[in-house]
C-alpha cells in the first residue's frame, strides 16, 4: 500500500468520506487533500480526520499543473485517488463546457503531472505509484427491462453530457496506460448516498425539502432504476482496489439496491414520518415534474470481479444506508444550513433545466 496519497476533490461529497474512511483504517498512510472548494465542495468536510497529523489540505485547482507538480513532489507522493469532477446530470446539460473542463481538460492535466513526477526520476517512479480514477455506471448509457447487469466489458453509450465527459476521462486514463505506461486502476461505481452529499443530488434533496415542507421533484413517471450504493462501503472497494486490484484494469463497484427513484423518495418519506412525525405524510409532498432529457431509465452493474479478485461485497442495506443519511441530516443542522445557503441556486437550475426538457419535447 502507497503511503502518501493525494486525493483530489477531497472536500466534495466521495472524496470526503473516503479521507476519513483511510486516515482511520490505515495509520501509516499520509493523505494531502487538494480541493478547488467550487460550489459543492466545502472545507469544514475535512474537519476532525482521526489523526489529523497526518493529513494536510491544499486549495486549488487540478488544471493547475505547476501547483500540482509542487504538491506530489513536495509530499513525494505514491498514488493519486482522482474524485474531482463536476458531477450534477441537470448542470451538464445546462453548462456541457463547464463539465468537460474540469472532468476531461482537468484529468489529462493531472495525468499529465503526474507521469511528469513519477517517470521524471525525482519521484518514486512508476513501479512505486498508482493513478486511481474514479469514475460512473453512467458511462455505459441505459438498460432495458430484462437486459443484463453491465460488466467491465460493456461497451461505453453514454448519453448526457456529464456521462460524456466521464467516458472521455476513463478513454485518457487507459491511453496514458498505453501510450507511457502510466500505472492506473479504474472503478465505476453506481449511485452513492450517505452523509456530506450536496443537497443538489436526489436523496439530500428529498430529506431537506421533506423536513422543509417543500415539494419533492420526482422526474417524469419516478419509474427510472438506479442502484444505490452507501458511501462508506464505496469507500472499503477504493480501499481495496488502490490496495490490491491489479494496474491496468477496472473494476465495477455497486450497492446490489435497485429500486426505482418513486420508491426511492416514498421509503425516506416513511422515514421521516417515524423519525420527524409531525410533519406527516411527508409522501404528499411529493411533484411529479417534466423529465430530463435523454434520462437513462435503468443502471445496473455486475460486481463479480471485485467480489472474486478482492473479496470485497458491498455491506450496507438500502434500508438501513437510507436510516443511517437521513439521521445524519437531521443530527448536523449547521452543515445543511451553510449547505443550503450554498446551494441556493438550485431552484434557478430547475427552473432553467426545465425550459431544455419543453424545448426538447
Amino acid at each position: 500500500m502507497m503511503k502518501n496519497i493525494l486525493v483530489t476533490g477531497a472536500a466534495g461529497f466521495i472524496g470526503s468520506n473516503f479521507v476519513h474512511h483511510l486516515l482511520a483504517v490505515d495509520s501509516d498512510v499520509r493523505v494531502v487533500s487538494l480541493d478547488i472548494i467550487s460550489y459543492a465542495g466545502y472545507r469544514p468536510n475535512l474537519d476532525r480526520v482521526p489523526d489529523p497529523a497526518r493529513h494536510d489540505f491544499v486549495e486549488g485547482d487540478i488544471c493547475d499543473r505547476e501547483l500540482v507538480g509542487r504538491v506530489m513532489a513536495g509530499n513525494e507522493i505514491e498514488a493519486v485517488v482522482h474524485f474531482a469532477a463536476e458531477s450534477h446530470v441537470d448542470r451538464s446539460i445546462m453548462s456541457p463546457d463547464i463539465i468537460m473542463h474540469s472532468n476531461v481538460v482537468g484529468t489529462s492535466r493531472l495525468l499529465e503531472t503526474a507521469r511528469d513526477y513519477w517517470f521524471g526520476g525525482k519521484g518514486p517512479g512508476p513501479d512505486m505509484a498508482r493513478f486511481h480514477h474514479i469514475s460512473t455506471d453512467e458511462v455505459f448509457g441505459t438498460l432495458e427491462p430484462g437486459d443484463p447487469a453491465w460488466t467491465e466489458a460493456s461497451p461505453y453509450a453514454p448519453n448526457s453530457p456529464y456521462a460524456a465527459s466521464k467516458a472521455s476521462s476513463d478513454h485518457i486514463v487507459r491511453a496514458f496506460g498505453t501510450t507511457y505506461g502510466l500505472p492506473y486502476v479504474i472503478t465505476n461505481c453506481s449511485n452513492n448516498y450517505g452523509p456530506r452529499q450536496f443537497p443538489e443530488k436526489l436523496i439530500p434533496l428529498t430529506v431537506l425539502n421533506a423536513l422543509e415542507g417543500r415539494d419533492i421533484p420526482v422526474y417524469g413517471d419516478g419509474a427510472q432504476i438506479r442502484d444505490w450504493l452507501y458511501v462508506g462501503d464505496h469507500c472499503e472497494a477504493i480501499h481495496s482496489v488502490l490496495a490490491r486490484g491489479r494496474t491496468g484494469e477496472t473494476y465495477l463497484v455497486g450497492g446490489e439496491n435497485q429500486t426505482a427513484n418513486i420508491d426511492l423518495v416514498t421509503m425516506i418519506c416513511c422515514i421521516l414520518d417515524e423519525l420527524k412525525p409531525g410533519n406527516a405524510p411527508h409522501s404528499d409532498l411529493i411533484t411529479f415534474v417534466e423529465d430530463r432529457p435523454g434520462h437513462d431509465r435503468r443502471y445496473d452493474l455486475d460486481t463479480a470481479k471485485i467480489r472474486r479478485e478482492l473479496g470485497w461485497e458491498p455491506g450496507t442495506a438500502l434500508a438501513d444506508g437510507l436510516r443511517r443519511t437521513v439521521r445524519w441530516y437531521l443530527d448536523n443542522p449547521v452543515w445543511v444550513k451553510e449547505q443550503r445557503a450554498k446551494s441556493a441556486d438550485i431552484e434557478g437550475v430547475w427552473r432553467k433545466f426545465h425550459s431544455f426538457a419543453r424545448y426538447k419535447t
